[in-house]
C-alpha cells in the first residue's frame, strides 16, 4: 500500500508495472531514520528561486487539449541515457528543490513518449505533494496581481503534469477523490489579462478539459457542479482570450451533454439565464471576431439546450438573431457539422412553436 498524502486515496501499482518504486525506496525509504526524515524534509522544502527558463514559444508551446494534456516546454533534450531510466530519474529530481525546475520542464515535455508517467506520478512517494506545493506557492502573487512569467512558467509545468494525471484511466478517480481541482480554483478566479495570468488560466483550465474529455465521466461531472465550476468557466468565457474562451466553453459544453449537467443548469432560471446571456454576448462577438472554433461549441451548447423543454421554450424568445439569419452562412460554408447543428436547433425551436 502506498503512502497516503493529504488524504489521496493511493493503492499499490501492478507488480512490475514500473521500477521506479524500488528505485526511490532504495534511495529514500532505507537506511536510518534520520536519512529517511531528511529526504522527507527536502521533498517538503520552500523551493528556492531557480534561474529564468525559456518562457512560452510562438506557435505550438502552448497546446490546446489533447489525449495527453496541456502544457509548457520547449525543445527536446537527447540523452544515451535509456529514456524510461531518464525518466524515473527526473522523478527522483522533483525530490531536490535545486533541481525541481528543470525536471519540471523536462517532465512536462515527455508526457507524450511514455505512457505511465501518470501512475509514476501518482504512486511515487511525495511526488504529488510536491506539485500541490508548486501550484499553492504561487497564490500569494494572485492579490494583489504579481505574477511573473518565470512563475507562471514553473507552475504551468506542474500543471501539465497534473493533467497527465487527471487524463489518466487509471488515475483519473484517484485525483477526483482527492478533490485535487479545488487547487485550481483560485487560478481560474483571476481577472488580470497579463500574460502569465492567462496562460495560468489556459494550463489551469486544460486540467479541467482533461477530465471532462474523457467518456464515462458522470462521476466527474458531479464533482464539478458541486464546486461551483460553472461560474468560473462562464466569466473566462465573457472575458478570456479567444483560446481561454474555448477551453472553458468546451467544459460547459461536455456538462451540458451529460443529463445531470443539462438537468442542473435548467434546474432555476438565475442558472440558465447566466448560462444564456454568456452564450448570447460571445454570438454577438463572434459576428466581429469571426472565431469559427467558439461558434462551433456555442452551437453545440445552444443545441443541448434545446433538449429541456422548459430551456427551449425560453430560447425561442432569447435565441440571438445572428444564429437565426445568414449571418454565420460564410463562416461555416465548409463545416456540414456545425451548419448540421444549426439547422436542428432552429427546427427544434420552430417545431413546437408552429
Amino acid at each position: 500500500m502506498a503512502v497516503n498524502l493529504l488524504g489521496m486515496q493511493q493503492h499499490s501499482p501492478k507488480q512490475g508495472h514500473y521500477g521506479l518504486m524500488n528505485y526511490t525506496n532504495a534511495m529514500y525509504t532505507s537506511g536510518p531514520p534520520g536519512l529517511v526524515a531528511a529526504a522527507q524534509h527536502r521533498a517538503l522544502a520552500q523551493p528556492s528561486p531557480p534561474p529564468l527558463s525559456a518562457l512560452y514559444g510562438a506557435g505550438g508551446a502552448l497546446g490546446l487539449i489533447g489525449s495527453n494534456g496541456l502544457g509548457v516546454g520547449g525543445g527536446s533534450n537527447t540523452n544515451s541515457i535509456p529514456e524510461e531510466t531518464r525518466i524515473h530519474q527526473l522523478i527522483v529530481d522533483l525530490m531536490d528543490p535545486a533541481l525541481r525546475e528543470t525536471a519540471l520542464l523536462e517532465l512536462s515535455k515527455k508526457r507524450e513518449q511514455f505512457d505511465d508517467l501518470a501512475l509514476v506520478l501518482w504512486y511515487s512517494f511525495g511526488i504529488m505533494a510536491i506539485l500541490l506545493q508548486e501550484i499553492v506557492a504561487v497564490y500569494p502573487l494572485l492579490s494583489p496581481p504579481s505574477l511573473t512569467a518565470h512563475a507562471s512558467n514553473r507552475v504551468c509545468n506542474a500543471l501539465a503534469l497534473l493533467q497527465c494525471v487527471a487524463s489518466h484511466g487509471e488515475t483519473r478517480q484517484l485525483f477526483l477523490n482527492a478533490h485535487i481541482p479545488l487547487f485550481l480554483y483560485p487560478f481560474l478566479n483571476t481577472t488580470a489579462k497579463t500574460r502569465p495570468f492567462e496562460y495560468l488560466r489556459l494550463t489551469s483550465l486544460g486540467v479541467i478539459g482533461a477530465l471532462v474529455k474523457q467518456n464515462d465521466n458522470n462521476t466527474v461531472i458531479h464533482f464539478l457542479l458541486s464546486t461551483e465550476i460553472i461560474p468560473l468557466c462562464l466569466r473566462i468565457m465573457e472575458t478570456g482570450s479567444e483560446l481561454s474562451k474555448t477551453v472553458a466553453i468546451f467544459i460547459v459544453q461536455k456538462i451540458l451533454l451529460d443529463e445531470t449537467g443539462l438537468t442542473y443548469i435548467c434546474h432555476t432560471y438565475e442558472r440558465f439565464y447566466a448560462v444564456g446571456t454568456v452564450l448570447s454576448n460571445m454570438v454577438n462577438q463572434l459576428v466581429d471576431t469571426q472565431a469559427v472554433r467558439l461558434l462551433k461549441h456555442v452551437v453545440r451548447c445552444y443545441l443541448r439546450l434545446s433538449d429541456n423543454a422548459r430551456a427551449r421554450e425560453a430560447l425561442r424568445q432569447c435565441l440571438p438573431e445572428p444564429l437565426r439569419d445568414q449571418t454565420f452562412a460564410s463562416l461555416l460554408k465548409g463545416d456540414m457539422v456545425t451548419k448540421r447543428c444549426l439547422a436542428t436547433l432552429l427546427q427544434n425551436l420552430q417545431t413546437e412553436a408552429n
